[in-house]
């Protein structure tokens, strides 16, 4: 590295760097006490520093010929920079002194950053932990999005509805990313596909009369954890190849001039459309094949400018993983550009692309598999129909020699789903064209291999692996509880930041009185940080000597806020009656966001708000019970919420819950989890032993078997408390003046076809309950259950799934100075 960017590197030249960029770069003259032009230009000042770590890290990668890996995903939700920027590159303190003579706070600072709300919950949060852990470890791993003008929707709650609106995350630009327009690649679609002759006499294939939309990169540095790598995450933006046709303008006729425009720069608009109507399928496969295709031309085109068209090792230094199953269009891709661009031979290009291409899958919910019908995506995409038409034939053909005659199976496995609108099944083509598929827990790996993926697994089960998932602990504890932080590196040392296998040092703690007063005073201020936030947001009070009973994550039946309310439903019944017998006081938080299109999701949250109005407005209560639905949920309001949780409620119908990550960072905060037997659940319950976990409900093969002969009417006859609350429910107690409007919610309560099984587990999860009641009101037991779980938390670092990949899955090379 030169001297320049070594002084660059140095944290004494911040308080002249910052000036320059307020004074120079933005042109303030003075501190009008704005903290707005303070933040970008302190953005762009730790910039600088990363700018040249960046650079330092890519001449590595470089120079050591590492096996690059490309991770593509739809989303990443990153949540803000700055503040994990400077944990990274260890700048906090100085930082902070070179704001005092601007008479401002770090905190105050970092309000003016605008989340970036590039995902819709898990997916995209487990893709923003994994390329922190990358960076850590010094993997050359890239990622690949998309840079979505307008992210995930800013949610405000009007009448206990659920109201959207739009996340101009880019209104006032993003300091943090580099644009990169020498790297812009022109991404096709419509037209047709031709036969041709080449000049050697071969026939080939070319797609033309395309309607062509350009892909510019934007770059976004991503700092390892006080390593000096720096990993990059590019994002595509869509744009018009012209900016309008001058022709048609000249005419007069200006919206057709600039119609081309808009429907390119549509593309990368909006973070997932809503997929409910024709135009809404449309765009989401434009989308996904516009990730695909412009990153792996990225690829191809650092390849060919070192190596040429020379493809033989190509496979050895490169490699993609798939975050689900949006991205799988990257096969049928890469075979198109081997063979259309490079001129590669079918089993060539075949074997590379199976030796590159790794298929994460993240769900258990057959419905959440992409299908694209067969008309729409060879309209749209009428080469890579014909690709993948021939991958499916020559696949089926290998699976009528394993299984000869077996016309059953081979229905079953074929790419192409038959029917009155045969529809392409993108999760088949995933496994068919990746040399590994994986899944994101013990459970669901194995609920795969029996149940979605069996006819795959038993043709190729060494294929198949699992990668349990994990989450960042830079983030998710060293930043977010800096408190709690500082008294685990006074403890037991600062490696478990990097090595979260060190935290087990804290067992020897878990009985240990005074560390533990300690530990529950760290829990405390961060339940006053939290009750900060909901009086702010909600205008609730709650009291910090009550649970705080906290259930935040996407809203869907699955994961059942619908059980979790119809208990609150309970324990107001219960208060109503004075039945106090055993309760200890609660509040109990709700937050997430539903689709836009799924009614029943937001028919939940409007329930769980007119339930809290009804209970937050009785006096009789206040002492007893609080809820609230604090909106907008986001990651910067999770790193308030995860440190002041006591009960973290992982309540999913089991079997459907493909591994949660929610789950393991209120773990790693010290939180206890209420769950059943699904997802990481079961791992996190082996971790911290089944007396520091509330455990509940039917397991996936119970589940499986009730549902030949489930009878919630049955069970709510001989239940009193779920009778109750079904009498609250149905009686409109918590709808006067909006008859009927929960009667969906009621119905699917009592539906013997109900897929979550929400009665039949309805008892067991209050008596769990119960146990939790049992449990706190003993601060000295929950003391103990809370550092144990802090304690065990290890196996679910990021670090620890990224090893796995690396190894089993990526075999790719550690950066070596």
């Amino acid at each position: 590295m030169n001297e320049d960017l070594a002084r660059a590197l140095e944290a004494t030249t911040l308080d002249e760097d910052l000036l320059r960029h307020y004074s120079l770069t933005l042109g303030r003259d003075d501190n009008d006490g704005s903290h707005f032009y303070l933040y970008h230009a302190l953005a762009l000042t730790v910039r600088d520093r990363l700018v040249a770590q960046w650079r330092d890290t890519r001449d590595t990668y470089q120079q050591k010929e590492c096996r690059s890996i490309n991770y593509l995903s739809l989303e990443f939700l990153m949540g803000r920079t700055l503040n994990n920027a400077l944990l990274n590159l260890d700048l906090e303190l100085p930082v902070r002194k070179a704001l005092q003579s601007w008479a401002c706070d770090l905190e105050a600072v970092e309000q003016e950053e605008l989340d970036a709300g590039l995902g819709n919950g898990g997916l995209g949060r487990l893709a923003a932990c994994f390329l922190d852990s990358c960076a850590t470890l010094q993997l050359p791993v890239t990622g690949y999005g998309l840079r979505y003008q307008y992210g995930m929707f800013h949610q405000r709650i009007e009448n206990g509805y659920q109201v959207e609106l739009p996340d101009r995350w880019l209104r006032h630009g993003n300091p943090w990313e580099i644009e990169c327009p020498e790297a812009t690649r022109r991404i096709r679609f419509f037209g047709y596909s031709e036969s041709y002759r080449d000049g050697n006499g071969d026939i080939r294939q070319r797609w033309v009369d395309t309607q062509d939309v350009l892909a510019v990169p934007y770059d976004i540095p991503i700092p390892g954890y006080r390593n000096g790598t720096v990993n990059t995450l590019r994002l595509w933006a869509s744009q018009a190849t012209d900016e309008f046709d001058l022709t048609e303008f000249n005419a007069g006729s200006y919206t057709d001039a600039v119609a081309a425009k808009n429907q390119a720069e549509q593309i990368t608009m909006v973070l997932y459309p809503n997929d409910a109507s024709e135009q809404g399928k449309s765009l989401r496969l434009r989308q996904q094949y516009f990730l695909a295709s412009a990153s792996l031309q990225d690829v191809l085109a650092n390849w060919v400018a070192t190596a040429g068209h020379d493809f033989s090792n190509f496979a050895a230094r490169n490699g993609f993983q798939l975050n689900d199953t949006h991205p799988t269009v990257a096969i049928a891709e890469l075979m198109r550009l081997l063979m259309d661009e490079y001129r590669v031979g079918w089993n060539e290009a075949w074997v590379i692309t199976t030796s590159t291409m790794a298929y994460t899958n993240h769900t258990l919910l057959p419905e959440a598999l992409e299908k694209w019908s067969v008309n729409l995506f060879g309209d749209m995409l009428p080469r890579l129909l014909e690709i993948i038409h021939e991958i499916n034939a020559r696949f089926l053909s290998r699976v009528a020699d394993k299984w000869p005659g077996d016309q059953d199976r081979q229905a079953r496995m074929s790419i192409i789903e038959e029917g009155d609108e045969p529809r392409i099944r993108m999760a088949y083509l995933g496994i068919v064209g990746s040399h590994s598929v994986n899944g994101v827990a013990a459970l669901h790996t194995r609920l795969l291999t029996r149940g979605l993926f069996r006819d795959f697994y038993e043709l190729t089960p060494g294929k198949f692996n699992n990668k349990t998932n994990g989450v960042t602990p830079r983030r998710w504890l060293a930043h977010c509880n800096p408190r709690l932080s500082a008294l685990l590196d006074e403890t037991i040392g600062r490696q478990w930041v990097t090595n979260m296998d060190q935290l087990q040092g804290l067992v020897d703690y878990a009985d240990d009185a005074a560390f533990a007063e300690r530990f529950m005073d760290i829990k405390q201020a961060n339940k006053a940080a939290l009750a900060r936030l909901v009086e702010t947001s909600c205008g609730v009070g709650f009291s910090t000597g009550m649970i705080f009973d906290v259930q935040v994550k996407r809203i869907h039946e699955y994961k059942r806020q619908l059980l979790n309310v119809l208990h609150v439903i309970l324990l107001y019944s219960r208060l109503l009656h004075n039945d106090t017998a055993g309760l200890h006081p609660r509040c109990v938080l709700f937050g997430g966001k539903a689709a836009p299109g799924y009614a029943m999701a937001k028919l939940i949250i409007k329930l769980i708000n007119n339930v809290a109005t009804v209970i937050n407005r009785d006096p009789r209560l206040r002492d007893w019970l609080r809820v609230v639905f604090v909106p907008d949920y986001s990651v910067t309001t999770m790193e308030v919420i995860c440190p002041g949780t006591d009960l973290s409620e992982q309540i999913s119908t089991a079997g459907k819950e493909a591994s949660g990550t929610g789950n393991m960072k209120f773990m790693m905060n010290g939180a206890v989890t209420i769950g059943t037997l699904d997802g990481a659940n079961i791992e996190i319950r082996e971790a911290v032993g089944e007396d520091n976990f509330f455990l509940f409900g039917l397991t996936a093969e119970e589940i499986e078997t009730r549902r030949q002969h489930y009878d919630p009417e049955g069970i709510i006859a001989v239940d009193q408390g779920l009778a109750q609350v079904m009498q609250l429910l149905e009686s409109g107690h918590f709808n006067l003046l909006e008859s009927g409007i929960f009667a969906p919610l009621i119905a699917a309560i009592r539906n013997p076809g109900d897929p979550w099984m929400t009665a039949a587990d309805f008892r067991s999860y209050v008596d769990a309950q119960q146990r939790v009641d049992d449990r706190f009101t003993d601060r000295a037991v929950w003391a103990r259950m809370s550092i144990l779980n802090t304690a065990c938390s290890g196996r679910f670092s990021s670090d620890r799934t990224i090893s796995e990949y690396r190894d089993d899955i990526w075999y790719a090379d550690k950066r070596r100075d």
